[in-house]
């Protein structure tokens, strides 16, 4: 019984701690879009640079 005494206010300090963490990361921006970036990543870009596009030329990419 007397470990109780020791262990709600305990329980109870690490839990505010752990709010506290929270909202401070959350505060500074750690949980700020998480979807996109895996998403770009997907997502396949077959047009040429801008640089190739410049001089031009026809990039044929099917040409033998």
């Amino acid at each position: 019984m007397e470990a109780l005494y020791l262990l709600v206010p305990l329980s109870i300090v690490v839990v505010f701690a752990a709010i506290w963490i929270f909202f401070a990361a959350s505060d500074n921006g750690q949980f700020d879009d998480l979807v996109g970036p895996g998403l770009r990543i997907l997502q396949d870009d077959d047009r040429p640079a801008i640089g190739d596009e410049a001089d031009g030329k026809r990039h044929d990419v099917n040409k033998q």
